[in-house]
């Protein structure tokens, strides 16, 4: 585990003893910022109007003591630490502070590095509390905002399987191209799982240095290689009882491939210069964009490890397999980028949505999500997504030609298609000035007129 940077935290001492204030403030000062009051009741009035990440907090004192000082500030904010500081070794104090949600206690006269001790390990924490607050809160978000969304039968079937192997511990080989969702797919099936409360830890093989992805997987002992200072726990330590996915799993070099085949054969390992054998309980699910038989067959992967992932496969279809999804997708996004810009974009008009159906996605579903959020962002119109938003790749593509996709509208279509998509790029280029639009297409001003009205070309009236 990395070590948690506590620079700059704030530690607040209260003690009506001038003397333990300065030598407490002497020991900390260096390396915290430290603030000082004589009493509880100074102390709660800072509390209220800072932020504090720590409190050495005097068990003796006038007015008021410790333990209704302490009770006082759990009951204002539980979230900080308070550490007891007394003149005297009762256990029967201790006790008292302890159960009243104290972090530690100590005693004086004070010892700078037990002191010193009991703050890092206080602070560290309270860092990885809140570490654990946030991935939590991005969890439950990915969740509720990355739903699989889809009305295809091809991805109806892809649904049915989801709900049979949640059920199950088998492994899982989730195949497509890149930017399908496969690791939605993953999580969907975590989700439904009994394993639902343990952790689902994504691994993007590509990612990660091949020199490096071994420790990150199994963890690494202190000293086992240059820059391994510390114990390391791995993914597959960190997710027992959980859902480990394996994203582009095909990058994997071979020989760390045999070590995934034997743990998956016996479910255990030891950490890379350990010795001690971990057993843990999780459930593999892995991706590849890349025929994995394909790589089996020039030995670029192992046939032994390709059949043990492969026990359900799962392939999802790319977004030109079901363009039914198009309109549902786009609708969905653009909801997504008004609640996170704060816009009231009411839609998409049915030309520009025409295109988008039209279009043959290389990049599938997060290409098409890049789409919305720069249509949205560089919008010319406060009310819709319109045609004078879209890049030139999409209104005038070659690709079209070659696909054959629009062969069956007729030739009178297909002309009056092209025309229009070339009219709007001269007029994209020449930034909706008419007259200059007209000038690059080589006709009359009041032919470009007559062309936008029958070709219903949106135009920018400030252009014109």
């Amino acid at each position: 585990m990395t070590p948690v940077d506590t620079d700059h935290a704030r530690i607040l001492v209260v003690d009506d003893d001038q003397g333990a204030r300065e030598s407490l403030e002497e020991i900390l000062e260096d390396d915290y910022e430290v603030f000082c009051v004589i009493d509880g009741l100074y102390a709660l009035d800072r509390i209220k109007e800072e932020t504090f990440d720590l409190v050495l907090l005097d068990l003796i004192m006038p007015k008021m003591d410790g333990i209704e000082t302490l009770n006082r500030i759990k009951a204002y904010d539980k979230s900080i630490d308070v550490i007891m500081v007394s003149a005297t070794d009762s256990a029967q104090q201790a006790t008292l502070a302890m159960k009243s949600g104290a972090y530690d206690y100590i005693t004086k006269p004070f010892d700078p590095e037990e002191i010193l001790n009991v703050i890092e390990r206080a602070l560290e924490k309270r860092s990885l509390e809140k570490e654990v607050r946030y991935l939590r809160s991005e969890v439950a978000s990915r969740f509720e905002h990355n739903r699989i969304i889809s009305k295809s039968p091809s991805m109806q079937a892809v649904f049915a399987l989801i709900e049979k192997v949640s059920s199950t511990a088998s492994n899982v080989l989730i195949t497509g191209e890149s930017g399908t969702g496969k690791e939605l797919v993953a999580r969907a099936i975590h989700k439904k799982s009994i394993r639902n409360n343990k952790p689902f830890v994504a691994i993007n093989c590509a990612a990660i240095p091949a020199e490096l992805l071994e420790s990150e997987l199994f963890g690494h002992e202190k000293g086992s290689f240059t820059g391994a200072y510390a114990q390391n726990t791995g993914k597959f330590e960190y997710a027992h009882g959980g859902t480990v996915f394996l994203d582009e799993i095909s990058s994997m070099r071979i020989e760390l491939q045999a070590k995934l085949l034997r743990f998956l054969q016996e479910r255990e390992f030891t950490r890379v210069g350990g010795h001690r054998t971990i057993k843990v309980d999780i459930r593999m699910i892995a991706a590849t964009n890349i025929a994995l038989e394909d790589m089996v067959r020039r030995n670029q992967f192992r046939e032994d490890l390709y059949f043990r992932l492969n026990v359900i496969p799962i392939e999802i279809p790319p977004l030109r397999r079901r363009r039914g999804d198009i309109p549902l997708l786009a609708s969905y996004f653009l909801g997504k980028f008004n609640r996170q810009l704060n816009l009231k974009i009411e839609g998409i008009t049915p030309a520009v949505m025409k295109v988008l159906e039209d279009y043959h996605w290389p990049g599938n579903i997060r290409e098409l999500e890049n789409l919305i959020e720069r249509l949205v962002v560089l919008r010319s119109d406060e009310r819709w997504i319109d045609e004078k938003d879209l890049p030139f790749d999409l209104l005038f593509r070659d690709g079209m030609a070659k696909s054959g996709q629009n062969l069956d509208q007729g030739l009178i279509q297909a002309r009056r298609t092209f025309e229009r998509q070339y009219i709007l790029r001269a007029l994209q280029r020449c930034h909706g000035n008419q007259t200059r639009a007209a000038q690059v297409l080589k006709i009359h001003r009041n032919t470009l007129l007559q062309k936008i009205k029958s070709l219903e070309i949106p135009i920018d009236s400030k252009n014109s």
